[in-house]
């Protein structure tokens, strides 16, 4: 078993990195549940305007020379309105969140500590800024979805795990693409949040 190198990416190299980060946010969202039609070019994007922020952090796995695994996140008041709204109309200080955007591994990676190593250095960005808790949130699928793999097991355990919670009702909505759709539809998406 090969050892994995697990490092934040910044600068040139985060900017070298971008293709290979896009393909492989692509492929994994493509999977249950996200079921992504991804777009290159528009993860593309996304990745550049992360990486503007100067208080994001971008953590990539690397075999070798080969990326199989990332994990961004940056101040909430650095996300859209969109990702604040549910936050803004509880009344719920968003100055004082981390949020933890994506966190993406090949399946062949999984099970060896990298997602516990991308939340480690993900918590470590926010505290070192201030950040009071740190947030994210995940898609939620019916269980009874025609997509649903029989085997899937969800990853609520190991959020748990690592001291996040669901807050009840706490939801927004992002449109994507399934495979399979002809237009974006709405999603209902859950924030789980942890005091740091």
């Amino acid at each position: 078993m090969t050892q994995i190198a697990i490092h934040p990416l910044a600068g040139d190299a985060l900017r070298a990195a971008i293709p290979d980060l896009a393909r492989l946010r692509c492929a994994v969202f493509a999977e249950w549940p996200y079921l992504y039609h991804g777009d290159p070019n528009a993860e593309s994007d996304y990745l550049r305007d992360f990486g503007a922020s100067e208080k994001a952090v971008l953590i990539g796995a690397y075999d070798g020379d080969r990326i199989v695994g990332v994990a961004t996140a940056s101040p909430m008041m650095e996300q859209k309105e969109a990702y604040r709204q549910a936050f803004e109309e509880r009344g719920i200080d968003t100055a004082s969140l981390f949020y933890f955007g994506e966190s993406v591994l090949l399946p062949e990676y999984r099970g060896r500590g990298i997602g516990h190593a991308f939340f480690d250095h993900r918590e470590e960005q926010a505290k070192r800024l201030g950040a009071k808790a740190a947030t994210f949130c995940g898609v939620i699928r019916p269980l009874d979805h025609p997509a649903r793999p029989v085997d899937f097991q969800p990853l609520d355990p190991f959020w748990r795990k690592r001291g996040y919670e669901p807050v009840e009702g706490l939801i927004t909505n992002f449109a994507w693409k399934d495979h399979g759709e002809a237009e974006p539809s709405e999603k209902p998406m859950q924030y789980w949040i942890k005091t740091l």
